[in-house]
């Protein structure tokens, strides 16, 4: 009998595996845009013409002489590795060889490109496999420019499948703006059928750059928060920077030898790990959908559900229902941590140590959530107010001068850049709602209600006591499923007769109202437990209306401060107004010169 198992042609391998790699326009501009950055390009054009299936990505990176060139687009050649041993230390975009390759399969491709020492510029067609079909000099200047023609034009079937032109171009912008975040300090062009599409400028930090990505959001409504990070105890990193020992990990590390300054950049390894964060304040900004929960790790973004979700649970009980935060996570991490050959796209990896980061990023949100003297901002809720202020001049940070930071401890406290508690000064109370309070900087308006309600919800998180009850509550007429929430809470209830169940515990901050049953009939409608801790913080909390002392508004606002969450309630809402001292000298146009105010 015949065999039916036989090797696949070498053209039907390539096909196959070009159509992995090069499956839209997105994934093309991608890939180019990539090597431009390994290239250590800042500044990068895109053109695109998508009714001719054609795509140009130019560059002012480290060029190719004209030896790389003639390699550039054979298969698997790359300048980025040498030896398995480098798979495990990879800090470049690209390391496959294969994106340059599957395009001379799958479309026409053409490179022009002058190395920075070279004084000739050299310009080369490439044919089917990659060979090289005319060579020529060329005028140039330092830099690379790879021009795709008629891409697909060979897999008709490829064409058709593929989503309409304007929704191909939306998903190049999104790649565009996912790789832009990563490298803040680039400068793009994108242009479309010959016009100039969209252009991003560089900034000193992606904090900087992502109001031109979001531009509803303001810069004063994100948080950027830097820090550099052990590496976990298990990294082949911190081994070698504690004892150097002739085993493999080190061995793998101490391997690179290339002779490519751009290389050499690319594979330097990191003695530490590094954290950078923004976050969009949960009393500004949010989002109706996930979308915005980005996780980029060694300057490439990527999908890693359990990191999202981690960022996802630290913004827990600071969004109003159903929305979702605005959050860019970028983790620049020892390589031997990464396993990037999960998929073909390099956008799902396999993390070691998850548990480690996790952490980590918890730690470094709930940091950028504080309120404390290095991230303390203007806030403006309402448009009329923002234009009444508007300025173009940068406003100036608020000079924190606590006398007594360790005073009045408070078991829910976040020990991480906290304001000390005399930093806000109480002044007064209007409406009996809201407290007027002062600092160096400025002043706020602060809601009592919700601000004594965050305080409450966290001290039962903390520490979420049910003490017994003399004389017992009796509620009437509860349904079984009422019955089986209370006791999922942790309540004592038992039948006391017909229709009728008796509770012998509460949560301790119900025991001294009058309205315990009510409260207690509120908590039988369902929810988790922390649904029933906000519940009764809410329910607890002081009432809008209710006059405040001096000292009552003081405690308040001590014990605020010190939560680890200050800026919402556990319902979302905006806890405080802000307005610096310079917003105020602004409107009530304290700079102007006296003689001329009055027309002297």
């Amino acid at each position: 009998m015949a065999s039916t198992i036989q090797a696949l042609p070498t053209e039907v391998v390539y096909l196959i595996t070009a159509g992995e790699v090069i499956d839209c326009f997105a994934s093309v501009v991608r890939e180019l845009v990539e090597n431009s950055l390994d290239a250590g390009a800042t500044r990068i054009v895109v053109s695109l013409w998508p009714q001719q299936w054609r795509i140009r990505v130019a560059d002012n990176g480290c060029g190719m002489n004209l030896d790389d060139l003639q390699q550039a687009a054979t298969a698997h050649s790359t300048s980025k590795i040498r030896s398995s041993a480098d798979l495990w230390k990879i800090n470049s975009l690209g390391f496959r060889g294969e994106a340059l390759h599957s395009l001379t399969t799958l479309a026409d491709l053409e490179i022009l490109s002058r190395p920075v020492s070279g004084k000739l510029g050299w310009r080369i067609s490439y044919g089917n496999g990659g060979e090289v079909v005319q060579v020529e000099v060329t005028a140039i200047a330092p830099g690379t420019v790879v021009t795709v023609s008629h891409l697909f034009g060979n897999c008709s079937s490829r064409r058709q499948g593929l989503p309409t032109a304007a929704q191909q171009m939306k998903a190049v912008q999104a790649t565009i703006h996912q790789i832009a975040l990563c490298h803040p300090h680039v400068t793009w062009q994108i242009w479309q059928n010959d016009r100039q599409w969209f252009t991003i400028s560089p900034a000193a930090t992606t904090g900087q750059l992502l109001p031109q990505i979001l531009p509803q959001v303001r810069q004063g409504d994100l948080q950027e928060v830097k820090l550099e990070i052990p590496n976990p105890p298990n990294s082949c990193t911190d081994a070698i920077n504690r004892v150097s020992t002739p085993n493999s990990c080190t061995d793998a590390i101490n391997s690179v030898s290339t002779p490519n300054s751009c290389t050499d950049a690319i594979n330097r390894v990191s003695p530490h790990s590094s954290l950078t964060l923004v976050v969009g304040l949960p009393d500004r900004c949010h989002r109706h959908r996930p979308d915005w929960v980005r996780v980029a790790i060694n300057r490439r973004m990527i999908k890693t559900p359990e990191l999202e979700q981690t960022i996802l649970s630290a913004f827990h009980r600071t969004l109003p229902r159903d929305r979702y935060p605005i959050c860019f996570l970028h983790l620049a991490i020892s390589p031997d941590q990464i396993n990037w050959n999960r998929n073909p796209a390099k956008t799902e990896i396999y993390l070691n140590e998850i548990i480690y980061w996790q952490e980590q990023i918890t730690q470094a949100i709930n940091q950028a959530l504080s309120i404390s003297s290095s991230n303390l901002k203007e806030a403006i809720h309402t448009t009329r107010v923002s234009k009444l202020l508007k300025a173009a001049e940068a406003k100036g940070s608020y000079n924190f001068n606590s006398q007594n930071p360790n005073e009045n401890p408070n078991p829910c406290t976040d020990a991480i850049n906290r304001v000390s508690p005399n930093s806000l000064k109480a002044v007064a109370q209007v409406s009996n709602t809201y407290i007027v309070a002062e600092h160096p900087g400025g002043m706020w308006l602060v809601e009592q209600h919700i601000a004594h309600e965050r305080v409450l919800y966290e001290q039962l998180c903390n520490d979420w006591q049910l003490v017994p009850v003399e004389p017992p509550i009796i509620l009437y007429q509860l349904s079984p499923a009422q019955v089986s929430q209370l006791q999922r809470i942790g309540l004592e209830i038992e039948p006391f007769g017909e229709q009728l169940w008796v509770v012998r515990n509460i949560p301790a901050p119900l025991q001294q109202r009058d309205d315990c049953a009510e409260a207690i009939l509120e908590l039988s409608w369902g929810g988790d437990l922390q649904t029933a801790q906000v519940a009764v913080a809410c329910r607890s909390a002081i009432r809008n209306g209710t006059p405040m002392n001096q000292q009552e508004m003081q405690t308040l606002l001590d014990n605020w401060q010190r939560t680890r969450n200050p800026r919402t309630c556990p319902h979302g809402r905006p806890i405080y107004l802000s307005l610096e001292e310079s917003a105020l000298a602004r409107f009530f146009r304290r700079n102007w010169v006296v003689g001329k105010s009055h027309g002297i």
